[in-house]
């Protein structure tokens, strides 16, 4: 076992598997719902990028490459200042909702280098301009573009094009849980000398200002190169640091003048250090002060063209009398050996180096993306924020039948800055790469989004913040049992017990689906927005006439996969303990209904060979809008197999499913059951065979769903064929959008018309696997449609991987497709191995799109690769030939 691995050993024997210290600062607080105290719920408006410098939060902190302990008492975090801008830069930049042409967007290069689940190694670089930043141009040429034209990002600035910049590396190494050393390496990129200040900050998280019962902590001052931090819960730091030229000390109190024209009972406050740096304001009084909540020892260096220079720092619960002792770097060196000692054993059945890096690099941004997430929804609608009092048209507002709800958790976070808040299905997709590293930690977050102080006591779980009672696709179950079954062919062995608990509190929340989302008692489904934003003709959480019923396709489908995913999960139960075997069968015939459901109630269109949703109106024939998307795909995704080693030891199971099928057949109704020829395995599928291959006729032409890339949410087709419908004299129209939407539906900055979504590429890519390994060389199809090449369904899930996998790698000139039109930066030799893991990815160039640090979800490139290269189908000398190769752009 590696260092890592034992000291994740030793993690798994805790009740919660965390380490106190970690990267649980998020990096944005401003703008998201929890600090929206307005009475008309414009979180976006309410705090912006440009006041959360003086306004004290509620709900947590935010920083640039900061660590925090698990509660968020102290908090780190590095600012720097280039001696133009007109402020401090403490956070990442980002336009709101209402600034971008395509909604929120952060406008900053930062890159999540390495991390290891116990943070005993951490690395994260920020690329910081020596020129005035850019904010002004960056919010107005946004705001002066339309829907149909790009973003305008940072690249675009020029800011950058002449390697005026500095690279802000910012390293972790722990000597210990609670004893931490900190390097700061700043690299200019530029020929000429320039010159940078540098704030590494320490602060606690403000909660007394909202309970009188919080004793106020305090950071004081020690020496000249140290300072205690006291707190009556986390307990005493330490911060240690090289001498700097000046020590800062202030509050983190929110500037009541800034923010309303109160005048301020002391100048500490929370911005107290943007005047004294920039402006010289009261920086005496701040150099005076000799304690507070906020404090900074700041360095003005000088770095010469080429050249770098690092500071160093030690945070640790010990006083230490030679913190920086001969060889005190040494650490930096021995956890970097520890992280690559680790990562070797992870990543062992890669071959290719360079694709070993890019599931290093997603495996740390999904790390990093790690975060302190506090929310107390009840205390939140009652409350103010000592700006704002409490509303009343707030209590009946959003998220108001949520008072339940009291998070107080590290969750990881689909992105930090655009999505600092947890979203039930992310977080699914999420545990799966996860679990390559630490199957425990992905285990408790599955888990932990189930309990009491999460789930509705009536079963929901909660979607996300902006909307708690949205509906998000049911894959709780099916990432459970992904999970389940990294961890069992890590170890050998599998967690009975995790499926145990898991399977309790999904039975309750199966059951709020079929009660609440099953109107017509038919098995077939609503859920209205199920995740997919805008990929209908209109929102499908709010139908635009009150008689308007909706039966979805994709709802059902979800449906039918969680029914045979509990299944699954009882049969492996039942192996070990019988008293399950009885709940599998009811699954298993729940399954059944279901696909009887959606094959035979009308969902397909036989005409298409697609299955659509179905709209009802009062006084007209049931209608199918008949757009082919991934609506219509997701009926692939519930496929199962029962093993004759199964049927054998479950008696009582087995008679039960042959009793249930003698009488269906009998009396003609569906079965969705197929058995191969040896009789050693049965097929449970939601789609017949000969739908499954007209599914797949449409899913691998590239002149509908299959992009060089991978799989379109919405097909190609309807680039020169728009879907429309009338209802009452209103059109309604979609339409094939290769790249960022035109609508400005859900925001306006996510668009399933037509891009690539990487946990939807994984689902069908797992699925199609499965038909294959059931079917052989018995079925076979050809890929892509029209080059005459016969694929067996295992091959054409390896091709869809590999087109997956080419969006990060380089191409014969040198380019990542995911990097776009910004190739040109990444091909600078400073920025080769810079890999950026989008939330989506353009239908014809491959291009990253949407937030560009979607380390969740994106992660997931990280199994996918692990899933060829146990094959042993990629070496670094040349890809193994398939049958036919995705072209590559330049």
């Amino acid at each position: 076992m590696s260092a890592e691995h034992q000291r994740l050993a030793v993690n798994s024997t805790r009740t919660i598997p965390l380490e106190q210290w970690g990267p649980y600062l998020s990096e944005r607080q401003w703008g998201t719902v929890r600090e929206d105290f307005s009475p008309n719920s414009d979180a976006w408006n309410y705090i912006t990028h440009d006041q959360a410098r003086f306004r004290a939060y509620r709900w947590g902190e935010d920083g640039i490459a900061g660590i925090s302990d698990f509660f968020q008492n102290l908090c780190f975090s590095v600012a720097v200042w280039n001696g133009k801008d007109a402020i401090l830069k403490e956070r990442l930049f980002g336009l709101g909702n209402y600034e971008g042409n395509h909604g929120e967007d952060v406008k900053e290069l930062y890159y999540y280098l390495d991390n290891l689940p116990t943070h005993y190694y951490m690395e994260y670089l920020y690329k910081y301009p020596q020129n005035k930043f850019p904010y002004d141009d960056l919010l107005s040429v946004n705001r002066q573009r339309s829907r149909t034209e790009p973003e305008y990002e940072i690249l675009d600035t020029g800011i950058f094009n002449n390697n005026e910049y500095f690279d802000v590396n910012v390293t972790y190494a722990k000597h210990s849980s609670s004893d931490i050393c900190i390097r700061i390496n700043i690299h200019n990129h530029h020929t000429k000398s320039a010159e940078i200040t540098v704030l590494p900050t320490l602060w606690f998280y403000n909660r007394w200002s909202h309970d009188a019962s919080k004793k106020k902590p305090s950071i004081a001052w020690r020496d000249k190169t140290s300072v205690k931090a006291t707190h009556h819960r986390l307990g005493t730091y330490y911060l240690y640091f090289q001498p700097p030229r000046d020590c800062l000390f202030t509050e983190n109190e929110t500037n009541f003048e800034k923010v309303n024209g109160k005048p301020n009972l002391s100048p500490f406050t929370k911005d107290a250090f943007h005047g004294a740096i920039i402006k010289g304001e009261n920086i005496a009084a701040l150099r005076q002060k000799k304690s507070g909540t906020k404090f900074s020892p700041v360095y003005k260096l000088r770095i010469q063209g080429g050249r770098s220079e690092s500071i160093y720092l030690r945070l640790s619960n010990k006083m230490i009398d030679t913190p920086f002792q001969p060889g005190f770097e040494d650490i930096f060196t021995l956890r970097k050996e520890e992280a690559d000692a680790f990562y070797a054993k992870v990543l062992a059945n890669t071959p290719n180096s360079g694709l070993a890096k890019i599931q290093r690099r997603a495996l740390a941004g999904l790390l990093w993306s790690k975060q302190y997430y506090h929310f107390d929804v009840e205390k939140w609608l009652t409350t103010g924020d000592q700006i704002t009092p409490a509303s009343a048209s707030r209590l009946t507002g959003r998220n108001h039948d949520w008072k339940h709800l009291k998070n107080q958790d590290i969750i990881c976070m689909p992105d930090k800055w655009e999505y600092p808040w947890y979203a039930a299905w992310d977080l699914a997709f999420q545990c799966i790469p996860m679990a390559m590293v630490d199957p425990v930690f992905a285990k408790h977050q599955l888990t932990l989004i189930m309990r009491e102080w999460y789930m509705k006591p009536d079963g929901q779980l909660p979607a996300y913040e902006w909307n708690f009672s949205d509906v998000n696709p049911p894959v709780q179950a099916w990432a459970a049992l992904e999970v389940y079954r990294i961890e069992k062919k890590q170890t050998g062995k599998g967690d009975i017990p995790f499926l145990k608990r898991i399977f309790q509190k999904l039975i309750i929340n199966f059951t709020w689906w079929i009660n609440r989302k099953d109107s017509n008692g038919n098995n077939m489904f609503q859920g209205g927005f199920l995740g997919l934003d805008n990929i209908g003709v209109f929102n499908r959480s709010h139908l635009v006439h009150n008689d308007m019923e909706l039966e979805q396709a994709d709802g059902t489908s979800w449906m039918g996969m969680y029914a045979l995913n509990m299944m699954d999960m009882a049969l492996e139960i039942a192996m070990h303990d019988n008293s399950f075997e009885d709940t599998a069968t009811k699954f298993f015939e729940h399954f059944v209904m279901i696909a009887e459901a959606l094959n035979e109630q009308g969902m397909w269109n036989q005409e298409d060979k697609f299955f659509y949703d179905t709209l009802s109106i009062a006084g007209s024939e049931p209608l199918h809008l008949r757009i082919f998307s991934i609506v219509g795909l997701t009926s692939l995704f519930a496929v199962s197999t029962i093993e004759k080693r199964m049927l054998d030891k479950l008696g009582d199971f087995r008679k039960r499913i042959t009793w249930f099928e003698n009488y269906r057949k009998k009396n003609n109704k569906f079965w969705p059951n197929e058995e191969r020829s040896d009789g050693k395995t049965i097929l449970l599928s939601l789609v017949p065979k000969e739908r499954v291959v007209f599914l797949l006729q449409r899913l691998l032409d590239e002149t509908q769903f299959l992009s060089p890339w991978g799989i379109r949410a919405l097909s190609k087709h309807h680039e020169k064929n728009p879907f429309s419908v009338t209802i009452r004299g209103t059109e309604y129209k979609i339409q094939y959008e290769p790249g960022d939407s035109t609508s400005d539906m859900f925001g306006g900055n996510s668009n399933w018309r037509g891009p690539l979504w990487m946990p939807i590429n994984y689902i069908i890519i797992q699925s199609i696997r499965h038909f294959g390994e059931f079917y052989g060389n018995e079925l076979e199809v050809e890929c892509p449609i029209g080059s005459g090449n016969k694929m067996n369904l295992v091959e054409v899930a390896e091709e869809l991987t590999r087109r997956l996998i080419t969006l990060f790698q380089p191409n014969q000139h040198g380019k990542r497709p995911a990097h776009g039109a910004y190739s040109w930066f990444y091909q600078r030799s400073e920025n080769a191995d810079l890999v950026l893991f989008y939330e989506y990815f353009h239908g014809e160039t491959g291009a990253g799109l949407g937030a560009s640090h979607q380390t969740g979800w994106t992660a997931l490139v990280a199994e996918l690769v692990h899933s060829l290269s146990e094959k042993q189908f990629i070496t670094d000398e040349e890809p193994a030939p398939v049958k036919k190769q995705p072209q590559t752009e330049e």
